[in-house]
């Protein structure tokens, strides 16, 4: 629905202009993110005031037709223009510490996002962009692409509509982003929290997480008065939010308090429920006023997957395929429970699963979670991402000073690319501790996309790492082994932004279609987990000793022994998401009973009455109707994986193979052609006129087939 701005996944000429050939003026004063407009709040309101002028100088000059290639680089300057104002201010609202700077972002994302729908409604700018489209032998390859794609995404703006329709289009538009901010905003205002009496029941691992209360309670005095007196009970608060609930379903042993906590935690926020049944009947209205019988239809035509009917298929089939493990690991969680003094066929419950999972893998390999996460300190995993990239792409990252202004907290560290032939590649921002007030999110971010300036100038890609790792100090930060799956998975993206060389940003990096983007991500996961590239730096944080081999064995074994429910959950989400963006608002009475029927017909776990954890599962607004594809890139990158990186995962001939065919052309290339290129035709299969991936390389590597 943003026909200019093309942002798959962030999930996310201007002052701040950085050239391939400029040299940083370490010395100067700037504004966050090196843009001068932000040395305080209100620039981001002159910075959109800046963007529109220019951009409206840009649609005048389009408007007089000038020629093929002219219009494709002005078209591309304003989707530049645009996305650096947009993203600058997504990135500011989920990190700054300032709420003055996170306020006046706000108010520029939604400025700048109405104004946007202002251009994608432009008569002229269509015009335009169909006369380039229709002189497409003027263009190279990829700016003919940008002229099809323009015109594509115009027109999924509306701007063919009767003005009408269009101006209740743009409502809604704006709508639906109002809509999906609140959405995200009650998830983090409205966490939910349980109290716990007495303050005994939670175990000191998890105090950290508690805040201590106090109720009065009523006791008989123990003297001859026989007069009663008040005295208070100590017990706990708890916190409900994810990264907490997660932690208080593996650590406490009482399973009443872990009931308790499951219920609480995934029965709120409730609001949402009233903001989603309006988010999914605006989307609907949208979709139906632009041709289509549903929001998912609307939004897979131009994906790879091209229906819902051809998601829905590849779905049913995953569902198929892992049903039989995942009921069979659910059965080694029964057994395991029972031989812990419960009842035999005592019925595990929801709440059951992370505290005897967590207790299997310990006990089945031997495993101390708190020794795993001594070898995985902060500054140790960036140098691990170093190595990585050094490795396969001859490119090094290097930490440079920020200037004057430049960062947003002093645990923000900043790293140039560089190539010993190419130069400088790009910058990257890391944000990666936790700390009050930021957003709980772990994200990339793209600044700036790569573009071609001129023949001799290119604008490099500016992005940012964002998550949220707990500790006192950035040195002391110890990362639990998931936390650096997840690091080196938000690493891909970022490789797929700073490595691509578009020659406009439309495509840079992430810029792809949405069931596409997570393949980079996904397979920089399998290096989390490789014992070749962890010894390379993980070094016990106060010994310096490697990381042992044995360790790293007993950590694949114990991912392996749920690995079937976890994929069978991440099913689950994605016929959530579909499902309730292809029925029609009408039967979408109670999306709860759309989410219990769903999780009965095809997990292993019962639904809990009361619960409705999806109005807090945030993929509905960002990944409307694109949830399968996380799906789409597990396939993709365990083809890629076993093909090219199984047997040396740091081979530079892999790496130059990943950079060349697939990295570089971020957008600028049919991703289909991309796969083919790399690994084969059998990466993907035809569908029903849509592609979808193959899943034999994952179901050999899940040991799901005989």
């Amino acid at each position: 629905m943003r026909a200019l701005l093309r942002r798959p996944s962030v999930y996310f000429s201007s002052s701040g202009r950085l050239l391939h050939s400029a040299r940083a003026p370490w010395i100067k004063e700037t504004g966050i993110y090196g843009f001068d407009h932000l040395k305080t709040p209100q620039g981001f309101q002159r910075m959109v005031d800046d963007a529109i002028d220019r951009s409206n100088e840009l649609v005048n000059y389009i408007a007089g037709m000038p020629s093929a290639p002219e219009i494709i680089k002005a078209m591309d300057e304003i989707s530049d223009t645009v996305c650096t104002v947009v993203d600058s201010a997504e990135l500011c609202r989920h990190t700054h510490p300032d709420m003055e700077f996170v306020e006046e972002a706000s108010k520029a994302s939604l400025r700048i996002n109405e104004y946007l729908h202002c251009l994608n409604s432009n008569p002229s700018l269509y015009l335009a962009v169909l006369k380039a489209e229709t002189n497409h032998h003027m263009l190279t390859v990829e700016a003919a692409r940008a002229a099809n794609y323009l015109r594509i995404d115009l027109e999924k703006g509306g701007i063919h509509l009767s003005p009408e329709k269009l101006d209740r289009v743009n409502q809604l538009n704006i709508d639906i982003v109002r809509l999906c901010r609140q959405f995200n905003e009650n998830i983090i205002t409205d966490p939910g929290h349980v109290d716990i009496f007495p303050a005994s029941r939670i175990p000191i691992n998890l105090h950290h997480l508690a805040k201590p209360i106090n109720r009065p309670s009523l006791v008989v005095s123990r003297r001859s008065t026989g007069s009663d007196c008040n005295w208070k009970e100590r017990g706990f608060r708890l916190a409900t939010e994810p990264d907490a609930l997660c932690s208080i379903l593996q650590l406490a042993s009482d399973s009443e308090v872990r009931k308790l906590a499951y219920v609480q935690g995934n029965s709120a926020p409730r609001a949402n429920l009233k903001v989603l049944d309006k988010l999914l009947a605006a989307r609907h209205e949208f979709s139906e006023i632009m041709g289509s019988k549903s929001y998912a239809e609307f939004t897979l035509k131009d994906n790879m997957a091209s229906s819902p009917e051809v998601v829905r298929s590849f779905l049913s089939d995953m569902s198929k395929m892992v049903r039989l493990k995942a009921e069979e690991e659910l059965k080694n969680i029964s057994n395991f429970k029972s031989s812990k003094g419960f009842l035999f066929g005592e019925d595990v419950e929801p709440w059951d699963e992370p505290y005897f999972t967590r207790m299997m893998k310990s006990s089945t390999h031997n495993l101390d979670f708190s020794v795993v996460a001594s070898y995985f300190s902060l500054p140790q995993c960036i140098e691990g991402l170093k190595v990585l990239a050094k490795s396969l792409f001859g490119v090094k990252f290097q930490e440079i000073p920020l200037c004057p202004g430049e960062s947003w907290h002093p645990d923000v560290l900043k790293l140039s690319l560089h190539h010993p032939n190419e130069g400088n590649l790009g910058y990257l921002y890391l944000d990666l501790k936790s700390r009050k007030g930021k957003h709980p999110i772990c994200a990339h971010f793209a600044i700036k996309g790569g573009r071609r300036i001129s023949e001799i100038e290119y604008q490099v890609p500016i992005v940012a790492l964002v998550c949220n790792f707990p500790g006192s100090n950035f040195a002391s930060v110890k990362l639990h082994h998931s936390d650096v799956e997840t690091l080196f998975h938000e690493f891909g993206h970022a490789l797929h932004s700073l490595l691509s060389r578009t020659d406009y940003q439309h495509f840079s990096g992430t810029r792809v279609v949405l069931d596409f983007a997570e393949t980079p991500s996904n397979l920089f996961e399998y290096y989390a987990w490789d014992y070749r590239v962890l010894r390379t730096f993980a070094k016990h944080h106060s010994t310096g000793e490697l990381i042992p081999e044995n360790l790293v064995k007993s950590l694949i074994g114990a991912k392996n022994m749920f690995a079937a429910t976890e994929l069978q959950r991440q099913i689950f989400y994605a016929l959530i998401d579909q499902t309730l963006h292809t029925m029609q608002p009408s039967s979408i009475q109670d999306t709860i009973s759309v989410v219990s029927d769903l999780k009965r017909e095809h997990t292993s776990w019962r639904h809990v009455e009361g619960t409705h954890w999806h109005t807090r599962f945030s993929h509905l607004v960002t990944y409307g109707a694109g949830y399968y594809s996380y799906l789409y890139a597990k396939c993709f990158a365990a083809t890629i994986w076993k093909k090219i990186f199984e047997e040396d995962p740091l081979s530079e001939a892999a790496g130059s193979a990943l950079r060349s065919k697939f990295l570089e052309h971020g957008g600028a290339k049919d991703p289909a052609i991309i796969l083919k290129d790399l690994v084969g035709n059998s990466v993907i299969r035809n569908l029903d006129g849509g592609i979808i991936p193959d899943i034999t390389s994952l179901s050999e590597e899940m040991k799901l087939v005989n």
